[in-house]
């Protein structure tokens, strides 16, 4: 059966690459910002790349924040779309969707650790869960980000930037990648394949 993804147009400029990285699975996927077509979808990503303020002028310019707050079939966050699912952003400071509690707060810049955060990670304490089935702890994702939320209640999987940083996150039907699968891998390809069978 062929599976398909809706990708909510938020302006990012990963949604062709999120859209090719389905596809190469068998997946149909398109972007689109019409709320009906979002609503109705088997499953929604949520991407983003730039600022958490922009991403959420445009969804709610679009009308989608009340879509999105109300789904209940898979929704997966990447990256920037993944720090959209919290209460709130400090960059800004932005009030985002509040699908999970906390806030996603700037990353502290070292000598040591630049920021943005950029390249490739371990993915530490995974826990068992649908998502991350057949991803083993210690195995490496693409990052590139310079705000992240603590690990906290809901988190599945973090990764070591200076401090712990939640990198999968997952409330019920909600889930959230701040690494890009898109460029991960197959660490990345097995945690889209595994959106696609929730």
């Amino acid at each position: 059966m062929l599976r398909e993804v809706v990708i909510a147009d938020t302006g990012g400029a990963n949604l062709a690459s999120l859209r090719h990285a389905f596809e190469r699975l068998g997946a149909r996927a398109h972007v689109t910002a019409d709320g009906a077509q979002i609503a109705s979808a088997e499953r929604i990503v949520l991407p983003g790349v730039g600022s958490a303020a922009h991403a959420m002028q445009k969804l709610g310019a679009a009308g989608l924040i009340d879509v999105l707050r109300t789904l209940t079939q898979p929704v997966l966050g990447v990256c920037l779309g993944m720090q959209l699912l919290f209460r709130q952003s400090g960059e800004g400071p932005t009030r985002c969707l509040g699908l999970l509690p906390g806030e996603v707060r700037s990353i502290a810049a070292t000598a040591a650790r630049p920021v943005p955060h950029m390249g490739w990670n371990e993915l530490e304490g995974v826990k068992e869960d649908a998502l991350l089935e057949g991803i083993a702890d210690r195995a490496y994702a693409y990052f590139v980000h310079s705000y992240a939320a603590r690990p906290a209640q809901y988190t599945l999987a973090t990764t070591e930037y200076g401090a712990p940083l939640a990198a999968v996150v997952r409330r019920g039907n909600f889930c959230g990648a701040q690494f890009h699968p898109e460029r991960s891998g197959r660490t990345g390809a097995t945690l889209l394949e595994n959106f696609l069978r929730l």
